[in-house]
């Protein structure tokens, strides 16, 4: 089976261990030098109930990941890392 990056976003990532939902997908990293992806940035639970909440993102790596099906990833992991942070928008303009 083949699956391109962008069917990979929004599919909901399942940690095996725990049975927990961890999130949607919603980026990966990808190693320049060799090609290969390295990880999911998986998108988890919102911090509140507001428009305006930030989501914690979550660093799952390529060797943890079992099983990509149609609608889910299941993963094998008994932490996860959070994401380094990045920048968004206009986040360190005036310094």
């Amino acid at each position: 089976m083949h699956c391109c990056i962008t069917e990979l976003r929004n599919k909901d990532v399942i940690n095996k261990k725990s049975g927990c939902r961890l999130g949607n997908v919603v980026d990966c990293q990808v190693d320049t030098c060799t090609g290969c992806v390295v990880a999911l940035v998986v998108c988890g639970r919102g911090r509140g109930m507001g428009l305006f909440s930030s989501r914690d993102e979550l660093f799952v790596r390529w060797e943890d990941i079992e099983v990509i099906g149609d609608d889910i990833i299941l993963v094998n992991c008994a932490h996860v890392n959070p994401a380094p942070p990045r920048k968004r928008g206009m986040e360190g303009l005036f310094r």
